[in-house]
């Protein structure tokens, strides 16, 4: 995180702004009083959700325009990008013609690379978000990841392609956004070269609400419906994350994440359940102190600290409220009941074309698991049976990564008909 710092106000392309991470995105740039302008926002098929959005956004510029005599086109994207061939197109139509419509993953690749971007929010779901985020990382931008399958994937290749361009990888995950947090306190001195200070970090510690399986027995979850996994106790996301948090795959994937996102290595990364989900992730140092990044369950704080970066502003997130009795609870994992958290090690420790291979077969067994085709205790261990079947390669380059995504799906679906 070498790059200058960016002034404000910030110009914003939000990829997958239909998701969960995309929509609370938009909250906190409404919020923001002009600190941050979206310039770009960009969706898969949903264009309808797209075209309300802008709607909404010329709404309150008119309102703004009546109130300061402010132009409402200044606060509407330049351009909006629909990457699904199947997408409805003649929702679009009808809107501003200030507002530029393109298609295809080629134009949301070279919009980011634009230099009318400052920070690029990766938010489209899995490793179809991969190739934009390599885009803008190319063109040295400010990338507030929330695709964290791009670090499962690419994780050394993203990171040093960074170091070669002044790009900036600034975590959105909650769990990421607290231990980015928490390092910056890793020394007492100023200008602490980065050597230093990184020994004295003994261990990264990412917390996990658990899950509504948490205490659920082995024999239980063989009998997991589709409508059991999709209820979080704590979070409100998508399909596929809300199943990945009631695997564990999720925190399989963090600790990949946190490996490449803070150069640490998988030994050195341990996972704490915590089913409040108001510690976020911990630090400890090799003195024994323990820092914390505390706060409600909201992804609209992480997103805005990922953006404002490294400055605070006031956020549209919910507080903490201190008045009230409150009980802070620790259990460590069940590896055997969540066996995703050792393949998680495993992978990290691994890395190479580990982290791709494993994220393709979770992504098609989340799928048939959604899709009642697929056991919800076999996704993990089918991932595992994957992974274990590939050649490994230690250096694949980004377009061998690529391939390796699709053969893992298409692996992983043949051995989901064969044992169905």
């Amino acid at each position: 995180m070498t790059k200058s710092i960016q002034s404000f106000p910030r110009r914003v392309a939000v990829l997958g702004s239909s998701g969960s991470i995309g929509r609370n995105a938009l909250e906190v740039i409404a919020g923001s009083k002009g600190l941050l302008v979206p310039v770009l926002l960009s969706v898969h098929t949903q264009t309808d959700v797209l075209a309300e959005q802008i709607r909404q956004m010329a709404l309150r510029g008119i309102t703004a325009e009546m109130q300061t005599g402010k132009n409402v086109s200044a606060v509407l994207p330049r351009w909006l990008v629909v990457t699904g061939e199947n997408a409805d197109r003649d929702v679009l139509k009808g809107l501003p013609k200030d507002v530029e419509v393109l298609y295809g993953q080629e134009a949301l690749c070279e919009l980011v690379r634009r230099p009318e971007i400052d920070t690029v929010l990766s938010g489209i779901v899995g490793s179809a978000g991969l190739t934009s985020t390599w885009a803008a990382i190319e063109a040295g931008k400010t990338v507030a990841l929330a695709n964290k399958e791009a670090l499962v994937m690419g994780g050394q290749l993203l990171t040093n392609l960074a170091k070669q361009t002044g790009g900036q990888l600034i975590p959105v995950d909650s769990e990421h956004s607290a231990l980015m947090q928490a390092l910056r306190s890793k020394t007492l001195a100023d200008n602490t070269q980065d050597n230093i200070a990184q020994d004295a970090v003994e261990r990264i510690i990412l917390t996990a609400s658990g899950g509504p399986f948490r205490t659920w027995t082995l024999e239980a979850l063989r009998n997991v419906t589709v409508k059991d996994a999709l209820k979080h106790p704590v979070w409100k996301m998508g399909r596929k994350i809300t199943v990945d948090s009631a695997t564990l795959m999720n925190k399989a994937l963090e600790i990949i994440e946190a490996r490449w996102l803070f150069d640490i290595p998988a030994k050195q990364i341990d996972i704490v359940i915590h089913p409040q989900s108001l510690i976020h992730s911990m630090v400890e140092f090799t003195d024994g102190s323990v820092i914390a990044q505390v706060s409600k369950p909201d992804m609209r704080l992480p997103i805005q600290t990922a953006l404002t970066f490294p400055y605070r502003f006031p956020s549209p997130a919910l507080k903490m409220d201190w008045t009230f009795t409150q009980t802070l609870d620790f259990y460590p994992p069940d590896l055997k009941r969540f066996p995703a958290i050792p393949l998680g090690w495993d992978v990290a420790e691994r890395g190479g074309s580990a982290g791709a291979v494993v994220n393709a077969a979770n992504e098609t067994a989340v799928n048939a698991f959604l899709a009642e085709r697929l056991p919800f205790d076999k996704i993990v261990s089918l991932c595992k049976t994957v992974l274990e079947s590939h050649n490994y390669e230690p250096s694949p380059t980004l377009e061998r990564l690529l391939q390796l995504d699709a053969w893992a799906r298409t692996e992983t679906e043949k051995v989901i008909c064969g044992t169905t």
